[in-house]
C-alpha cells in the first residue's frame, strides 16, 4: 500500500476514493469523490441536498480544521409553527412525531441544502483536483445506474415503530420520487436490480460545466425556489444564497494520555468527550469487555450524555452550550462518583416510541500517504421524500430534528442549525493521528464511536475488530444490546435493575467506519452491518 486507505458504507465510494488517491490526489479529493459518489448510490442516506461535518487534519499544510455544514431551519419557519401538532418524542431521542407527520415527509420538512456548497468549498480550500472530476463517478453511477444493495434495500422497506412513516412512503408519496424508485406497478426495486436516475445526472452534469453557483444562485436554483413555493416548502431565495460552511477549530479532550479532537456544538462531539470523561474514571479492561458490570458502566455514561444533549446541546449562535462544564474531568468525575455508588441516570422521554436506528446517514474515511486524515458524516436527516420534477436528488428533512415545544436548546428558529449527533474523530497519540472514525446512525453515533475508541485504547483491537465487536446502546433508561450479547449477561443487567431490549440484528447501534494508523501502518475496518468496506492502494 503506498497511496492510502479508505473505508466507507458502500464499496462504489471506496473505489472511487481510491481511483482519486492513484490519480495523485489527497484524502480530501479522496474523500470528496467518495462522498458524491454515495449521494449516487446510496440516495436516502445523503444527498448534495444534505447536510454534514467534515473533519480535517493535514500535516503538509498545517491545517487542523472541522468544516461544519449542518442543515438550517429556512428563514420562514418560526418557533411555535408545529407547538399544536406534537404527539410525542422518539424513545432514543431521535426526532419528535407531530400530527401529520409533516416535519418529515413532504416539502415542509426541507431545510437548508448545505452538502453541495460545502464540498465544493472544500475541494477548493483544502483539495488538489476541482469538482467537476471529483463529479464524474458520481455522474456514472446516476446514467449507468447502481445495483441495488441489501443495505439499501433493507432501508426502503423498513416500517419504522410507531408514529414514523414507512420508508416506503418517502419513495412513494410524490409522484416524481414514485417515477424514480417504484416499478411501473408501485412496488419498489429490489436487491440486484439496476436503478438508473438520468434527472440525476444531468443535474450533475450541469454543476460540473457551470459550477455550484447555478444550484444557489442560478437556474438549477430558481427551479428549486419555484417547486417549493408551489408545494408549500419554505426554502426560499435567500435561504440557498446563505448556504455557506463554517470552518472551525476542533474541541480538544483526552482519553487515557490520547488527545482527541472532535467536532462542536451544535454536533455530537461535546457528548463523545463528555463520555470519555466518565469512563476514563473506570478500569474497564479489568471488568471485561462487555460483562454486566461494563455494560452497566457504560450505558450510565450513555444516558448521562443523552441527558445533558436534550438539555443544553444546540446552535451556540442561539443556544448558550456550556461546553466548558459540560466537557470538564471535573464534571465527569462528579458522574463517576454517583455511578460508583449505584445512582441510575433517568432520560425523560416525552410520550415515548419505542427506540428504532435512523439509518438515514453515511460515513467516509480517507488517509493518504501523506498523513492527511478527513473523517466526513454526511446526511439527509431523515429524507423528505421530495424530488423537484427534472432534477433527480431527493431533500432533506431538517425540520424532523426540531424540538417543536418553544424554550428548549433544539426548539425552531429561523436561520438555526439543527442539533445533531454526528461525530467525525481522530485521536491522537504523541500528536499524531492514529484512530481517525465516524458514523452513521442518528443518536446512536456517539455510542457507536464511543465503544470502538474504548475497543482500540482499553483492549488493544485493531479497527476492524473494534468495529466488529458486538456493542450496545443506552439513550434512554433501557439499555438495547445486540444479538451476539450473552443471554447470561442479559439476565444479569436485568439484576442490576435495568430494562433490557434485545435486538434481532447482530451488528447495530450506529454503522462506525475507521482508519488506524500504528507504526506506519494502516488498517481499516468497516462496519459489518452495512454493506461497505476498508480498502487501502
Amino acid at each position: 500500500m503506498t497511496h492510502g486507505m479508505v473505508s466507507a458504507a458502500q464499496p462504489e465510494a471506496v473505489e472511487a476514493g481510491l481511483d482519486a488517491l492513484a490519480a495523485g490526489g489527497t484524502a480530501v479529493d479522496a474523500a470528496i469523490a467518495a462522498a458524491l459518489v454515495q449521494t449516487a448510490v446510496d440516495p436516502q442516506m445523503c444527498g448534495i441536498a444534505g447536510f454534514g461535518s467534515m473533519h480535517l487534519v493535514l500535516p503538509s499544510r498545517g491545517v487542523h480544521r472541522v468544516v461544519d455544514f449542518y442543515g438550517r431551519a429556512p428563514l420562514a419557519a418560526s418557533e411555535r409553527m408545529w407547538e399544536e401538532l406534537l404527539l410525542g418524542q422518539a424513545e432514543d431521542g431521535f426526532g419528535f412525531i407531530l400530527e401529520g407527520r409533516v416535519n418529515e415527509l413532504g416539502y415542509g420538512a426541507v431545510g437548508t441544502p448545505m452538502t453541495l456548497a460545502a464540498l465544493d468549498a472544500v475541494a477548493r480550500r483544502h483539495g488538489t483536483q476541482p469538482l467537476h472530476r471529483l463529479l464524474e463517478p458520481a455522474i456514472a453511477y446516476a446514467e449507468d445506474g447502481f445495483m441495488i444493495r441489501p443495505h439499501v434495500a433493507a432501508y426502503w422497506n423498513l416500517v419504522p415503530t410507531e408514529g414514523r412513516a414507512p420508508h416506503r412512503e418517502l419513495l412513494t408519496h410524490l409522484p416524481e420520487t414514485r417515477r424514480i424508485y417504484a416499478r411501473p406497478d408501485g412496488s419498489l426495486r429490489g436487491v440486484g436490480e439496476t436503478l438508473r436516475n438520468p434527472d440525476m445526472g444531468r443535474t450533475y452534469r450541469r454543476i460540473a460545466e457551470r459550477g455550484t453557483d447555478d444550484f444557489y444562485r442560478g437556474e438549477i436554483g430558481a427551479q428549486i425556489v419555484a417547486d417549493m413555493a408551489a408545494n408549500g416548502g419554505l426554502v426560499s431565495r435567500e435561504d440557498l444564497e446563505r448556504c455557506v460552511p463554517e470552518e472551525r477549530d476542533p474541541l480538544w479532550g483526552s482519553y487515557r494520555g490520547h488527545r482527541v479532537a472532535i467536532n462542536p456544538p451544535p454536533g455530537g462531539g461535546l457528548m463523545l468527550l463528555e463520555m470519555l470523561n466518565i469512563l476514563e474514571n473506570f478500569d474497564l479492561a479489568a471488568m471485561g469487555h462487555n460483562s454486566p458490570r461494563y455494560i452497566a458502566t457504560l450505558a450510565e455514561a450513555m444516558k448521562i450524555g443523552a441527558i445533558d444533549r436534550d438539555r443544553y446541546i444546540g446552535d451556540p449562535k442561539f443556544v448558550d452550550v456550556p461546553v466548558e462544564r459540560i466537557g470538564s474531568k471535573d464534571y465527569a468525575a462528579g458522574h463517576a462518583r454517583r455511578i460508583r455508588a449505584g445512582e441510575k441516570a433517568h432520560v425523560e422521554r416525552l410520550g415515548q416510541t419505542a427506540a428504532k436506528e435512523p439509518g438515514d446517514t453515511t460515513q467516509v474515511i480517507a488517509v493518504d500517504e501523506h498523513g492527511n486524515c478527513v473523517a466526513l458524516t454526511h446526511t439527509l436527516g431523515t429524507p423528505s421524500g421530495v424530488i423537484t420534477p427534472g432534477l433527480g436528488f431527493m431533500y432533506n428533512g431538517v425540520m424532523g430534528g426540531f424540538d417543536p415545544r418553544p424554550g428548549h436548546a433544539g426548539s425552531i428558529a429561523p436561520g438555526k442549525a439543527r442539533t445533531s449527533s454526528m461525530a467525525p474523530t481522530i485521536v491522537f497519540r504523541d500528536d499524531q493521528p492514529m484512530l481517525v472514525l465516524g458514523a452513521p446512525g442518528g443518536t446512536y453515533i456517539t455510542p457507536g464511536i464511543l465503544q470502538v475508541i474504548v475497543n482500540v485504547i482499553d483492549f488493544g483491537m485493531s479497527a476492524q475488530e473494534a468495529i466488529s465487536a458486538p456493542r450496545i446502546c443506552a439513550t434512554s433508561d433501557t439499555i438495547w444490546i445486540t444479538n451476539r450479547i450473552l443471554r447470561s449477561t442479559e439476565r444479569a443487567l436485568a439484576a442490576m435493575g435495568y430494562p433490557v431490549r434485545r435486538s434481532p440484528l447482530n451488528y447495530y447501534f450506529a454503522g462506525v467506519h475507521a482508519v488506524r494508523l500504528s507504526g506506519g501502518r494502516l488498517d481499516g475496518g468497516a462496519d459489518p452491518g452495512r454493506d461497505g468496506m476498508a480498502m487501502g492502494i
